[in-house]
């Protein structure tokens, strides 16, 4: 017999839920992580945070800043974990030349929105991003609540 998939749902270690709040995301990519054996082993046990993380074009090379990894038990170690540091993202050349523009001549901002497992692989979702006016955060959150109540109202009428 062959073994079942597991869910979809299973393979998200971590989501930015505030970079859609602040920011309308445009376009995304899909790209790896350079990561030390530490940071892996936390990874797994789902011990990371992407809060305050973006993403820094650096000498034609994207860079993820901000992007916090807890440190498992350290008492055993003899080398000193850094749970901030810069993690250099993996893309192509013109995935890279294509964010660049967009950050330089249009004003975009680059975020991370998601870190998963692919296979055996730790990626991460970038997305270009415009940022978003206290207004447009408003309005956003009226459709989030109206979507809501509609639902509800779905649902009693559906029971009766």
């Amino acid at each position: 017999m062959a073994k079942k998939k597991s869910n979809k749902s299973s393979n998200i270690i971590a989501q930015n839920k505030r970079a859609s709040f602040d920011y309308h995301l445009l376009e995304t990519f899909e790209a790896g992580i350079a990561l030390s054996g530490w940071e892996v082993k936390s990874l797994r046990m789902g011990k990371a945070d992407l809060a305050d993380s973006y993403v820094l074009m650096k000498n034609g090379e994207a860079y993820l800043l901000g992007a916090h990894i807890i440190p498992l038990d350290t008492a055993s170690t003899h080398f000193v974990p850094d749970p901030t540091r810069t993690r250099k993202l993996l893309l192509h050349k013109k995935e890279l030349a294509r964010i660049l523009a967009a950050i330089t001549q249009k004003g975009q901002t680059c975020v991370c929105t998601q870190i998963y497992w692919k296979g055996h692989l730790v990626k991460a979702r970038i997305a270009l991003a415009q940022g978003k006016k206290a207004h447009d955060k408003r309005d956003s959150q009226k459709d989030k609540d109206w979507a809501r109540q509609k639902q509800r109202i779905v649902r009693d009428n559906v029971k009766q």
